[in-house]
């Protein structure tokens, strides 16, 4: 696994499981900054987005604890699962249909769950107290890729249930100062308030 893809995302998925491990028993269901989701919810869409990256590709992920049971071995098994695509050049390459069109598995990963962990893992970190500092490379690139998003994707983005039922991507955008943090404006955009405390 020595793409620039894979690299990524093993580095954005060491960082989520820091978080993930770090958090106590006692926190797992606090409330979270995404709405009607605590600790543990936000672990498990996660997870669940790992499933649905393996799944155009006719495979699911090996069987696990579940979230409820042990949230920290059920991201080590899904995130082993998509590890394991991300080293194979012919499963890497395997093109699929997409909500945004069709691109290889390891587009699809890089664009989509890869860049979901920074961005949860500040919605972990706000939950239970840690560090919620992201990259700034991560930032940046995020932020370029909100702001070459098509206005009409953009809309369906901030439509709940428009990429299947009960699938929100992106919240109201919230209002942040005009000088606030690379990282602020970034959350504010995507319907994260910066200031949002447990």
């Amino acid at each position: 696994m020595s793409s620039e893809a894979a690299d990524r995302y093993r580095r954005r998925a060491d960082a989520f499981e820091r978080k993930v491990v770090s958090v106590r028993p006692d926190q797992w269901s606090n409330p979270s900054p995404c709405e009607k989701w605590t600790a543990r919810d936000v672990v498990r869409h996660i997870v669940d987005m790992h499933e649905a990256m393996v799944r155009p590709f006719g495979r699911s992920l090996s069987p696990a604890p579940s979230v409820d049971d042990d949230p920290v071995a059920a991201f080590r098994a899904a995130r082993a699962d998509v590890e394991a695509i991300l080293a194979d050049p012919s499963l890497a390459g395997q093109e699929c249909d997409t909500p945004t069109g069709r691109m290889t598995a390891e587009q699809h990963i890089d664009q989509v769950v890869s860049e979901d962990l920074p961005l949860h893992g500040w919605d972990l970190a706000r939950a239970t107290s840690q560090d919620d500092t992201m990259e700034p490379e991560d930032v940046e690139r995020a932020w370029a890729a909100m702001r070459a998003l098509p206005g009409e994707l953009l809309e369906k983005f901030r439509t709940p249930g428009a990429f299947g039922p009960g699938i929100e991507v992106f919240g109201p955008e919230v209002k942040v100062e005009d000088d606030a943090p690379a990282q602020d404006k970034l959350l504010a955009f995507i319907g994260r308030d910066p200031r949002w405390r447990p």
